[in-house]
């Protein structure tokens, strides 16, 4: 089975809105010739307390797509970079945060990228509405993008 890993950093708003995007891609047959079983896809963030639900307003927006979030918020630990096959950040920060504090091992490191390669993913807590349904759109254009990268 092949792991994807999304992080951001309090694991209550992007992250957990990338995962419930990215498992929705599988659920519905979008990556072709991938069922769900064959991935397992998770979320954890570098800075996160356990156990925290997704925010309400990501809960928003995951509702009015149709989708649940399946995941409560944990904190990225090494074993979890150095399992996953793929480990998509939100932000630059993130990818140095981990090479740092996360300590992974170098081979670990090498499929670690940042979602969008053209710039971060910005933290929409506190942004109101607007903010969350622009990392949604950005979510919609760019995980279908490497999910089929990566999964064919």
């Amino acid at each position: 089975m092949r792991t994807i890993l999304f992080v951001c950093t309090g694991n209550t708003c992007r992250s957990p809105m990338a995962e419930a995007f990215a498992r929705a891609l599988l659920s519905d047959g979008l990556i072709e010739g991938v069922t769900p079983s064959e991935v397992l896809i998770a979320s954890a963030g570098i800075a996160a307390a356990d156990g925290a639900p997704p925010s309400d307003e990501t809960a928003r927006i995951l509702q009015a797509r149709g989708l649940e979030s399946e995941s409560c918020s944990m904190q990225l630990t090494s074993e979890m970079v150095e399992k996953a096959d793929l480990v998509l950040t939100m932000t630059q920060g993130h990818v140095d945060a981990i090479a740092r504090y996360i300590a992974p091992s170098a081979e670990a490191m090498k499929h670690v990228f940042t979602l969008d390669p053209e710039g971060d993913v910005l933290d929409p807590i506190g942004c109101g509405p607007q903010a969350y349904e622009e990392v949604a759109e950005r979510f919609d254009a760019l995980i279908p993008i490497h999910m089929k990268e990566f999964l064919s």
